[in-house]
């Protein structure tokens, strides 16, 4: 079973506007790879030249993200869901319940 990838809406035109993909992968590292053999320009988007990933894009593996895990080398297992979350700076955050 694959890896199921969350795309934000400022990606998605690289992934002919799919907000739900699958790739594989053993790591976080590794699924970013899959993902730019799937779709060409995203592992640019998502990591610098360094291969690092870039300050304002956070990675989230089940609702966790990797930068309080083991960064790009935190494990995926099939059935993991990888999301995609630009940050967002600026404003008063508040919560709302509907």
């Amino acid at each position: 079973m694959p890896i199921t990838v969350r795309i934000p809406t400022p990606l998605r035109s690289l992934t002919n506007d799919q907000e739900i993909v699958e790739t594989e992968g053993q790591t976080v590292q590794e699924a970013i790879q899959n993902l730019q053999n799937q779709f060409p320009g995203i592992q640019e988007r998502v990591c610098d030249d360094h291969g690092e990933l870039r300050r304002f894009v956070n990675l989230y593996v089940n609702d966790e993200d990797i930068r309080f895990q083991q960064g790009k080398e935190t494990p995926l297992k099939d059935g993991d869901e990888l999301s995609i979350i630009p940050a967002i700076a600026g404003g008063i955050t508040e919560k709302f319940q509907i």
